[in-house]
C-alpha cells in the first residue's frame, strides 16, 4: 500500500510538474493584433506612378514577428475596389481553416467596405513564411514577411545573427496587375510579362529611374547576419545570389534544414529560404542579385535583373557615394543542373517521422493545356497557339473556383451543388507524360472536384510534370500542411526503380515543392488538419488557368481533431 501510494505520488507530483510547465508555456504566448487596410495608394516604379493596391499604404506591406506559439489576430478592412483575401502562406492553420484565405476555397472575398478577423495559432513552427492577398492578381503588391521566432526562453540553433532581414523578390508591372490578367482572360493568350523584378518593392540600379531607392543592407565586418529570402514574385521562379559571399542555408518555409553552403539559391513563387552570411570581405558594396529561372521553353519571360546592396559600415564614405558595388555572376536562365544541385542538397537537421506506412497513394500529373476555340467565341478570344486558349490542369482536371459559395462552407454545412469529391487519385489516362504527347490529351476537362482524406490517413504523392505545350518547373503548393519531398527526379516516375531514391530518413519539411522540369517529386504528410485545403501551382497565372485541386479532410474524433466553427464575421457571399 506503502509503494502503491509513494508512486501515486510520484505520477501526482510529476503531472502537477507538467501542469505547472504548461502554464508557465501559456503565459508566455501571446496575442498579436494587427490591423489591415487594403486600400489604393500611389507608387512610382521605373518613372511612373500609378495607384496599386497596398496595405496601410505600404508597399511591400507590413513585417509581422511573433514567436512560436503566439496567436495572430488580424482584422482585414476592404477599402479598395476589389473583393480582396489575405492567405497566411504556410501557417499549418490547426483547426483553423476558416483563417486560411483563399477566395471561394475557404472564405467568400471581403468585398469593398467590409472587414473579417483572421485569428490563428502558430504552433511548432520557426522561421520565415509570408502573408499575401488570394484573390486575383491583388497579391502582385499586397505581400509581406511573416516572421516566426523561437518560443520565448529558447533559440536558433545556430548561433544568434547580429541582424536580421527580409530580402522580399517581388515582379513589378507598368500596368495594373488585375487588368494585366483580365486582358489574358480575355484573348486567351499568356499575360504579359512584368517589366521588373524587385527586392523589397524596389527594381534597384539596372532599371531607368530606380537607383536612387535601391535597397541598402547593412553588414560589419566579422558579423554573421541572418537573410529571410521570400519568392513573392508571381509567375517566375528566381535566382537569388551576393557578389563575393556565400550563403549558409539554415532554413526553408520555417523550418529549420541541415546547414549546407552555396553562392546561389532558387526559389520558385512562395517558398522561402533563411541563409546565414559572414561580413569576411574586404569593407566594400556588394550587389544582392535575382534573375529569372526560366525552365519553360519558348516561353516569353523577363531577362532581366533586381538589385540591392549589402554595405559594409565600415567601408570608407567615398567608396558608398561612388564606387560600383561588385556585380555577382548568375546561373544562365536555364540552369536547371544548378537548380537541381540546389534542391538535392536540403535535408532536415535530424531523423524525422516520415510516414512509411500509405494510406493513400496519389499520382498527379500537373501541367499546361490548349482548349479548342468555342463556336461562339471570336478569334480575337483565342489567341493562344493556332487559334486556342491556354488552359492548365491537374490529372486533366482543370479547377473552377465556385462564385457564390465557398467549398469550406459547403462541406461544413452540407449544401450539395458547389463541389464534388470525385478528384481522380491518377491520371484518368495513362500516356508518356515527359514524352511527345498526343494532341488529343492536350484538351482538359473542368470541375470543381476534391479528394477526400480521413482524418490521420497516410498520403504519399506523386507530383509528375507534363511535356503538354511545354515542360516546366512548377512550384506546388498544399496549404494547411507541411509535408516531406522524400524524392525527385526526372522522366515519368517509375515505382519499380524510383523508391530506392526515397529518403525515409531526414527528407527535407517544405511546404511548397518546386516540381522539376520535366520529371517528378514524390511528397508524403499525414493528414492530421480538418478542412478543405487548397493544392496548386503558385505561377499565379497557372492557378488562374486551373491548376489546382481541394483536399477535403474529414474530421477526426472528438473536439482537437475536428474544425473549429466558423467564425461569426465570416464574409458571405
Amino acid at each position: 500500500m506503502e509503494i502503491f501510494a509513494s508512486g501515486y505520488r510520484r505520477i501526482y507530483l510529476s503531472g502537477l510538474l507538467l501542469l505547472l510547465a504548461s502554464a508557465f508555456s501559456l503565459a508566455k504566448a501571446e496575442l498579436h493584433h494587427h490591423e489591415f487596410i487594403i486600400q489604393a495608394t500611389p507608387v512610382k516604379r521605373l518613372c511612373n506612378t500609378q495607384n496599386v493596391i497596398t496595405v496601410n499604404g505600404m508597399f511591400p506591406g507590413p513585417t509581422l514577428e511573433i514567436n512560436n506559439g503566439d496567436t495572430l489576430e488580424v482584422t482585414v478592412t476592404n477599402k479598395a475596389q476589389y473583393n480582396v483575401t489575405i492567405h497566411w502562406h504556410g501557417v499549418r492553420q490547426m483547426r483553423t481553416a476558416w483563417a486560411d484565405g483563399p477566395e471561394f476555397v475557404t472564405q467568400c472575398p471581403i468585398r469593398p467596405g467590409g472587414t473579417y478577423t483572421y485569428r490563428f495559432t502558430i504552433q511548432g513552427q520557426e522561421g520565415t513564411l509570408w502573408w499575401h492577398a488570394h484573390s486575383t492578381w491583388l497579391r502582385a503588391t499586397v505581400y509581406g514577411a511573416l516572421i516566426i521566432h523561437p518560443k520565448a526562453g529558447s533559440s536558433y540553433p545556430f548561433t544568434k545573427p547580429k541582424r536580421e532581414n527580409p530580402i522580399i523578390l517581388g515582379e513589378w508591372w507598368n500596368a495594373n496587375p488585375i487588368d494585366v490578367l483580365r486582358q489574358a482572360t480575355r484573348t486567351g493568350a499568356a499575360p504579359n510579362v512584368s517589366d521588373a523584378y524587385t527586392i523589397n518593392s524596389q527594381p534597384g540600379d539596372l532599371y531607368s529611374c530606380s537607383k536612387q531607392d535601391t535597397v541598402v543592407v547593412p553588414i560589419d565586418s566579422g558579423e554573421t547576419n541572418l537573410l529571410r529570402v521570400i519568392n513573392a514574385g508571381m509567375n517566375q521562379p528566381l535566382f537569388f545570389t551576393v557578389a563575393n559571399h556565400r550563403l549558409t542555408v539554415v532554413g526553408a518555409d520555417a523550418s529549420y534544414v541541415k546547414p549546407f553552403t552555396t553562392t546561389v539559391l532558387m526559389l520558385g513563387p512562395g517558398q522561402t529560404t533563411d541563409v546565414l552570411i559572414a561580413g569576411h570581405q574586404p569593407p566594400a558594396r556588394y550587389y544582392m542579385a535575382a534573375r529569372a529561372y526560366q525552365s519553360a521553353q519558348n516561353a516569353p519571360f523577363g531577362n532581366t535583373t533586381t538589385t540591392a546592396i549589402l554595405e559594409y559600415k565600415s567601408a570608407p564614405c567615398p567608396a558608398k557615394n561612388a564606387t560600383t558595388p561588385v556585380m555577382p555572376p548568375l546561373p544562365a536562365y536555364n540552369d536547371t543542373a544548378t537548380v537541381t544541385a540546389f534542391s538535392n542538397s536540403f535535408r532536415s537537421p535530424r531523423k524525422v517521422p516520415v510516414p512509411i506506412d500509405i494510406d493513400e497513394n496519389l499520382y498527379f500529373t500537373v501541367g499546361l493545356g490548349l482548349n479548342r476555340c468555342p463556336p461562339t467565341f471570336s478569334s480575337s478570344q483565342c489567341q493562344g497557339p493556332n487559334g486556342t486558349r491556354f488552359t492548365a490542369s491537374i490529372n486533366n482536371v482543370s479547377f473552377v473556383l465556385p462564385q457564390t459559395f465557398s467549398i469550406l462552407q459547403a462541406h461544413h454545412q452540407g449544401v450539395p451543388g458547389i463541389f464534388t469529391t470525385d478528384f481522380p487519385a491518377s491520371p484518368p489516362v495513362k500516356f508518356d507524360y515527359t514524352g511527345n504527347v498526343s494532341r488529343s490529351l492536350w484538351q482538359p476537362a473542368t470541375g470543381t472536384k476534391a479528394y477526400k482524406l480521413k482524418y490521420g490517413s497516410t498520403v504519399q504523392l506523386v507530383l509528375q510534370d507534363t511535356s503538354i505545350v511545354t515542360p516546366e518547373n512548377h512550384p506546388i503548393h498544399l496549404h494547411g500542411y507541411d509535408f516531406y519531398i522524400v524524392a525527385e527526379g526526372f522522366g515519368n516516375f517509375n515505382p519499380q526503380k524510383d523508391t530506392a531514391k526515397f529518403n525515409l530518413v531526414d527528407p527535407p519539411l517544405r511546404n511548397t515543392a518546386a516540381v522539376p522540369v520535366n520529371g517528378w517529386a514524390v511528397i508524403r504528410f499525414v493528414a492530421d488538419n480538418p478542412g478543405v485545403w487548397l493544392m496548386h501551382c503558385h505561377l499565379d497565372v497557372h492557378i488562374s488557368w486551373g491548376l489546382a485541386m481541394v483536399f477535403v479532410v474529414e474530421n477526426g474524433v472528438g473536439e482537437l481533431q475536428s474544425l473549429e466553427s466558423p467564425p461569426e464575421d465570416l464574409p458571405l457571399c
